[in-house]
């Protein structure tokens, strides 16, 4: 098998990437792993949203990112007998935006809307469909993430969140090394009454589009309610319990966290209050969490064009501007989406996939890696989700597990 990590982070420039030591967390990294259990690895660098040219242009809005990761698979393609590993065995990993890129290239296979950007990139006239993608914390469904993390987040106006002051990424999107005793400082607040009003009028919005997708799960259909309640929300609430009960089976004790409920002798989960359990998530992002009526955020400059820096990419926050921004092109939104392409005619989605979000991750709402794993494996594919147990927002923290993954399903 050939593995396909990325480094792309919030959008940013991802640097082609080496085997060695992860610089978050002093091991080895997951590239290193892969050539350890007897993988071959490729590790393409990638444009990102700050990226120009000597004019001054902007050269790597969206889709440049996904653009140049297809262009990569071709590549490994065109010259697979040429080279150690199967063309037919690639499987992506990716983290965070990194995680988003991953998923759509596991999405979109081989679909014609990248055509244009992919010849004018002068990439080989193959095929660009993967095999597998392993996918952690994905920022993705960014025209439905808004509405999902103020239904997540619902009625908490608080946020928390650790800052890295002064700290920017390197031109490859990666932080540089952080001395062993360095500790980011917290950063606490309250929502303005005027991302109150935002967040109770996204909220509601919510429900309708989970009930759009007509997902299944065992023969049943999952939805919410208008007071956002449901089987959907069940199901949600069974991925926590999962987690939950397999840190009991190891001997941990959670017993002081009231939002679990046990039986009376604590080894048995039975229930959760959601909303405690999302309280205590904590809420990290303002209203809008992506794409910003002031045009802040990081989503909105990823879909700038090569002289606009940053655009709307919601109708929603595109009507509540507050600098008056422009939207961006409709194509290139749905370009950016892996849930678009998972039934699309001619289009060869991948055959297995590996999803994790952290029980405690913020980043984004639980609920969209959810509808991704859902829709996913609605489609006929394999799919793996979990939500690991104390896990923030980040990547590669459990590579045993997901390198046995990639043996069984490679065998």
């Amino acid at each position: 098998p050939i593995f396909l990590p990325n480094t792309i982070g919030g959008y940013m420039p991802g640097a082609a990437g080496t085997p060695g030591i992860d610089n978050r967390t002093g091991k080895d990294n997951a590239a290193l792993v892969a050539l350890s259990k007897g993988l071959v690895v490729a590790e393409p660098g990638a444009r990102g949203r700050t990226n120009k040219d000597a004019k001054g242009l902007y050269t790597g809005k969206a889709p440049a990112a996904i653009v140049d990761l297809k262009a990569a698979v071709r590549y490994l393609r065109l010259n697979d007998k040429k080279m150690p590993g199967s063309a037919e065995r690639i499987i992506s990993n990716g983290t965070s935006a990194g995680g988003a890129m991953s998923s759509l290239l596991a999405a979109s296979g081989n679909n014609k809307d990248y055509e244009p950007y992919l010849s004018a990139l002068g990439a080989a006239k193959t095929r660009d469909d993967i095999f597998a993608a392993s996918i952690y914390c994905p920022i993705t469904n960014l025209e439905n993430a808004d509405k999902a993390y103020e239904w997540y987040f619902d009625k908490i106006y608080t946020y928390e969140r650790r800052g890295m002051p002064g700290m920017m990424p390197s031109p490859g999107g990666a932080l540089p090394t952080l001395p062993p005793d360095f500790k980011p400082k917290l950063i606490t607040g309250s929502m303005t009454a005027s991302q109150i009003e935002l967040s109770k009028e996204l909220a509601p919005t919510f429900p309708a589009y989970v009930n759009s997708l007509n997902l299944m799960f065992n023969g049943k259909p999952l939805t919410i309610d208008a007071n956002g309640n449901g089987s959907f929300k069940n199901y949600l609430k069974g991925f926590v319990m999962t987690s939950a009960q397999k840190e009991i089976n190891k001997g941990m004790d959670l017993s002081k966290l009231t939002w679990l409920k046990t039986t009376e002798q604590g080894k048995k989960v039975t229930d959760i209050d959601f909303s405690a359990y999302v309280k205590y998530v904590k809420r990290m992002k303002t209203t809008p969490a992506f794409d910003g009526v002031d045009l802040s955020n990081g989503e909105n400059d990823e879909f700038g064009t090569a002289t606009i820096p940053s655009q709307h990419f919601t109708e929603f926050s595109y009507k509540n501007s507050t600098v008056k921004g422009t939207m961006a092109d409709e194509k290139i939104i749905h370009m950016m989406n892996p849930m678009n392409y998972l039934a699309a005619a001619n289009t060869v989605p991948a055959k297995y996939w590996r999803i994790r979000h952290g029980a405690i991750d913020s980043d984004t709402a639980l609920v969209i890696p959810l509808l991704l794993a859902t829709k996913a494996s609605n489609c006929g594919y394999k799919v793996d989700f979990a939500v690991p147990w104390g896990q923030g927002h980040g990547g590669d923290y459990d590579l045993d597990e997901l390198f046995d993954w990639i043996e069984k399903i490679t065998k």
